[in-house]
C-alpha cells in the first residue's frame, strides 16, 4: 500500500505492507531512530510521537492510518536552527533521564501535555505520564523537567 506522510515537516511517500506500524515506518522507512519500540502493547510509551499534534503511541497505529497526516518525532521537536525545544532543554538541565530509552516518548508526551495544559501541577504531570514507563529514574527529575518547561512557556 502506498502511504504519504509529513514527518517533521518533510513529505515521505513509500510503499509499505498494510500491517506496518507507524513506529516501524518511522524507524525503517523514515530512518528516524529516536522513536523507540519497547513493548508493542501500548504499555511503555517509548514510541510516543505527535500525530497531527496529538500524542499517540506509534506501536499501535498503522502507517496506513497515518496516511495524509503529519507526524512529529523527537528529531523534529527542536527549532529549525537546532535549538532544543524547552522540554528537551529542561530534561537536560533537570537530569530527567538515566538510560535514555524512555526519554523520547516522555519528552513527546510532556510536549503534548503542555500544549493542552500550559500550567500543570505536579499531580497533572504525573497523571499525564501514566502511559509512559521509566524503569530508571523514579520520575522525580522527569516531573521536575516538565515543571521547568512549563515555567519557560513550552507549548
Amino acid at each position: 500500500m502506498k502511504v504519504e506522510l509529513t514527518v517533521n515537516g518533510k513529505q515521505i511517500t513509500a510503499d509499505v505492507e498494510d500491517r506496518m506500524l507507524l513506529a516501524g515506518f518511522l524507524r525503517d522507512v523514515a530512518d528516524l531512530t529516536a522513536t523507540n519500540i519497547g513493548c508493542e502493547t501500548t504499555s511503555c510509551g517509548a514510541c510516543t510521537v505527535l500525530l497531527d499534534g496529538e500524542s499517540v503511541k506509534s506501536c499501535t497505529v498503522l502507517a496506513a492510518q497515518a496516511d495524509g497526516r503529519s507526524v512529529t518525532t523527537l528529531e523534529g521537536l527542536a527549532g529549525p536552527d537546532g535549538e532544543m525545544h524547552p522540554v528537551q532543554k529542561a530534561f537536560h538541565e533537570e537530569h530527567g533521564l538515566q538510560c535514555g530509552y524512555c526519554t523520547p516518548g516522555m519528552v513527546m508526551a510532556i510536549a503534548s501535555l503542555l500544549k493542552e495544559n500550559p500550567s500543570p501541577t505536579e499531580a497533572d504531570i504525573r497523571a499525564g505520564l501514566e502511559g509512559n514507563l521509566c524503569r530508571c529514574t523514579g520520575y522525580h527529575n522527569i516531573v521536575r523537567a516538565a515543571l521547568a518547561a512549563a515555567s519557560e512557556g513550552a507549548k
